[in-house]
């Protein structure tokens, strides 16, 4: 995008235009309530509220910015059929803009784009090309459809109207919580924070927006700090929904402008932060959509009022089920050790007891004597899968279990 046309965007007039794609949005979208959330405000000792998108009727927030730019384009641009590339829920965002305005859309995915984010993309009547190996694959070939075929391209965030309809969140949290202190949200391409960001200051400049992203996909940060939009050489996290090397033009220079801080977090914040949502809210995240959640640790200060937007809770169960159980990892829920043990009687029952007795419930026993450590020792190797209620739970185990002579090595 050329620098005059951004220059243009800049000085837009973003009330009028947040206003008018709340008004488009009006007969498509959920206006979703926050969400106190008790345990995290007791976590961090703060208040914290979840925004949760991931209740929209595609299953994240880019139904709104997908929406608003159907809605804005012309009547011929609109009738020459619509084609988007995207990982999963852009392409559903575009897929339902499309059926609901009774038009063609052709979406372009990823050949490893899930497999449930492919059939509901397809659910909403729109025609799926699988094609590459990355996203950045799939969007050339998107390109190249548009200017073959003639079809209008919709941006997953480098787009005005992508911008504002993402923006109409930042309005919905206001109306809602003025006097809150921070919006943390995820950041892949920019479209999502930069039009809560713009909403927010427009509103309330006090208002800070930070910005949070995987270590792994550090595209924006980079950028801002580099002073110049940045590609990097690979991605690499979880959450696929900002796995983006390279993020928009326009988002970087709303992003710049009106972004208060961006901070990082680690896969393993964010698959606690996944369990945690569903284990305490009974809400699905996907691991970009929780992200803003993994970072409440970083900005939380007593008395703060911190907004966390729940971007996205389009997931399968494959993925959700490692997810958990890594998450459960991580908070001390679950903890497999290694102990080898006289070949002999009783032994077993000795390490069970023990076990009893800390109220550790034994969830995977292997008692195996080919797999010592030296096999002509008469020992035999006792690999043990336990639940505990903690870090400071897993050590009293540990340490019990050293206290009666057992010398034990933690495998997770």
């Amino acid at each position: 995008m050329n620098k005059e046309l951004i220059e243009g965007y800049l000085e837009a007039d973003h009330a009028a235009n947040l206003e008018r794609a709340r008004q488009n949005l009006k007969p498509v979208i959920k206006e979703t309530p926050l969400v106190y959330s008790d345990f995290f405000s007791s976590e961090y000792d703060c208040e914290v509220y979840i925004k949760p998108e991931n209740l929209q009727k595609t299953g994240s927030f880019k139904l709104r910015g997908a929406y608003n730019k159907v809605a804005n384009l012309s009547r011929e641009e609109q009738e020459a059929g619509i084609i988007c590339s995207s990982a999963g829920n852009h392409a559903q965002g575009v897929a339902y803009s499309a059926q609901a305005n009774g038009l063609r859309s052709v979406i372009v995915m990823p050949n490893v784009t899930p497999l449930v984010k492919v059939d509901a993309t397809k659910a909403y009547g729109a025609e799926v090309v699988l094609h590459g190996d990355v996203y950045d694959e799939a969007y050339r070939h998107a390109m190249e459809l548009s200017q073959t075929k003639g079809y209008t391209f919709v941006h997953p965030f480098d787009d005005y109207d992508v911008i504002c309809g993402q923006g109409t969140i930042g309005l919905e949290i206001l109306d809602e919580l003025a006097d809150v202190d921070e919006i943390l949200v995820p950041i892949g391409g920019g479209g999502l924070i930069s039009g809560i960001a713009l909403a927010a200051k427009v509103r309330n400049p006090s208002v800070k927006v930070i910005g949070v992203v995987p270590v792994g996909a550090m595209s924006m940060k980079i950028s801002i700090e580099e002073g110049q939009v940045s590609r990097l050489a690979a991605v690499k996290t979880l959450a696929d929904g900002v796995a983006v090397k390279q993020p928009g033009d326009l988002p970087f220079a709303f992003a710049k402008r009106y972004v208060d801080e961006i901070i990082t977090v680690t896969e393993k914040d964010i698959m606690e932060a996944v369990l945690l949502v569903i284990e305490k809210h009974k809400m699905v995240a996907e691991p970009s959509g929780a992200i803003p959640l993994a970072g409440v640790r970083k900005r939380a200060k007593p008395g703060k009022k911190i907004v966390c937007v729940l971007s996205g809770g389009n997931i399968d169960v494959v993925t959700i089920s490692s997810i958990i159980n890594q998450g459960m990892i991580t908070r001390g829920r679950i903890m497999c050790f290694s102990v080898e043990l006289p070949d002999k009687p009783g032994q077993l029952v000795k390490v069970a007891q023990i076990l009893a007795e800390c109220g550790a419930n034994v969830i995977e026993l292997e008692h195996n004597q080919f797999k010592a450590i030296d096999r002509y020792s008469d020992k035999v190797l006792l690999e043990v899968t336990v639940e505990a209620n903690g870090h400071e739970h897993i050590k009293r185990i540990l340490s019990t279990l050293e206290d009666n002579s057992f010398s034990v090595t933690r495998v997770y």
